[in-house]
């Protein structure tokens, strides 16, 4: 299992206290786009869905966010499992 896996199982119990860096670390083991917008925001996406996340860059990261990463992250996995499943 590697860190990002760890990382993301743990925002899974625990989505309190989370800092944006941890949040790029799972990013990039899932290929999704980081951009910030100018200010204290940061916009994560992935060409496989539609759906963006605006998430707060300041720590620590409020829980809904969290939330909200961990099922776009989950959103991603579905789609690149049905784009395995497609070829």
């Amino acid at each position: 299992m590697n860190s990002a896996t760890k990382l993301l199982d743990a925002m899974r119990s625990n989505p309190r206290d989370w800092q944006i860096e941890q949040l790029h670390t799972i990013a990039r083991q899932h290929d999704m786009k980081v951009r910030s917008i100018g200010g204290s925001h940061q916009v994560f996406a992935h060409a496989l869905i539609a759906e963006k996340l605006s998430v707060p860059a300041h720590r620590p990261i409020k829980p809904v966010y969290i939330r909200q990463f961990v099922v776009l992250v989950d959103k991603i996995k579905t789609a690149q499992a049905e784009k395995e499943a497609e070829k």
